[in-house]
């Protein structure tokens, strides 16, 4: 945890800013973490259509290993068997993964720092009905 020491150098060091540098600052945390919940969303759908396609290459491959299938690299359309596709496959679904557990840490970093700014700055969200 923060000691006071630490705490008061914090403010110490803090500029003063205006009250429209303080909503513009207010609004780039928000779009940020915006950018950050979608993108993750992305890359989580994308890892599920992984694990989906893997599940039904995973029948071929203990059935028929050197099954032709076709993969999509790069915009170009290339034929692979099974057997060299559901590694590939793997590696890249793991790969996004890893990625995504990134993403939430920096998201989660992303929003100590914005829980940060509201209070050093004594913002409050008023909700209007």
């Amino acid at each position: 945890m923060s000691t006071p020491k630490a705490k008061a150098k914090a403010k110490a060091k803090a500029p003063q800013l205006s009250d429209q540098e303080i909503q513009q600052t207010y609004s780039r945390f928000q779009n940020e973490l915006q950018t950050l919940a979608g993108k993750i969303g992305e890359l989580e759908q994308e890892a599920e259509e992984h694990t989906l396609v893997l599940a039904t290459l995973d029948e071929a491959l203990a059935k028929e290993p050197d099954r032709k299938c076709f993969r999509l690299i790069g915009g170009v359309l290339v034929e692979r068997t099974v057997k060299e596709v559901v590694p590939a496959l793997r590696t890249n679904r793991d790969g996004i993964r890893k990625v995504v557990t990134t993403l939430a840490d920096q998201i989660k970093a992303k929003e100590q720092e914005f829980e940060n700014f509201k209070q050093e700055y004594n913002i409050r969200v008023v909700q209007r009905a």
